[in-house]
């Protein structure tokens, strides 16, 4: 009878575990994103300013400021300054900036050299344009910016120039709604 019962509790004992770990790995996994077009994002990677490919889901759970520029756009390089003084703004936040070039993995390259940005540098190429218009930049015009909401949602998009205060508004706003 002693040996049934240590047996049947080791059993519930290693059950229970194997349980408790289940629903911890549950909470803290990231729920997949809400809209198609993020989801598809996400699942990316694109190669940074120094050729390395980086996977979008590194940033999942974060706020995130999708910015599709490219180095032939002036717009697009004027408000990259901007961008990247507000990027060391939200230092030690759940917000990351992310540059994604519709231009060549070498143009990139050169651009990320002449210029100090802050933020993640990516070659999307003509893939990014693409992956731009199905985020809602229907013009296809340049510079295209989105933020999405740690839970997939994209909370706001921007066609052309930034305002920067209307920017640090809505982050300011979306980032403290829960």
């Amino acid at each position: 009878m002693n040996k049934k019962f240590i047996s049947l509790a080791i059993v519930l004992g290693m059950l229970s575990t194997g349980l408790g770990i289940y629903a911890g790995n549950v909470q803290t996994t990231p729920k997949p994103p809400e809209n198609k077009a993020v989801a598809q994002l996400m699942a990316q990677q694109f190669k940074d300013s120094d050729g390395k490919p980086q996977a979008m889901t590194q940033w999942q759970g974060h706020y995130l400021l999708v910015n599709f520029w490219a180095t032939w756009c002036a717009p697009c390089v004027q408000e990259m300054p901007e961008l990247s003084a507000l990027q060391q703004e939200l230092k030690g936040k759940k917000v990351q900036i992310l540059g994604l070039g519709i231009d060549s993995p070498s143009n990139i390259a050169e651009f990320a050299k002449k210029y100090k940005i802050s933020y993640p540098l990516f070659a999307a190429g003509m893939e990014g344009s693409e992956l731009s218009r199905q985020l809602g930049n229907q013009a296809g015009g340049l510079p295209f910016t989105i933020l999405i909401a740690p839970d997939g949602k994209v909370v706001k998009n921007y066609l052309g120039r930034l305002k920067m205060e209307e920017l640090r508004a809505d982050i300011a706003k979306f980032s403290s709604e829960k």
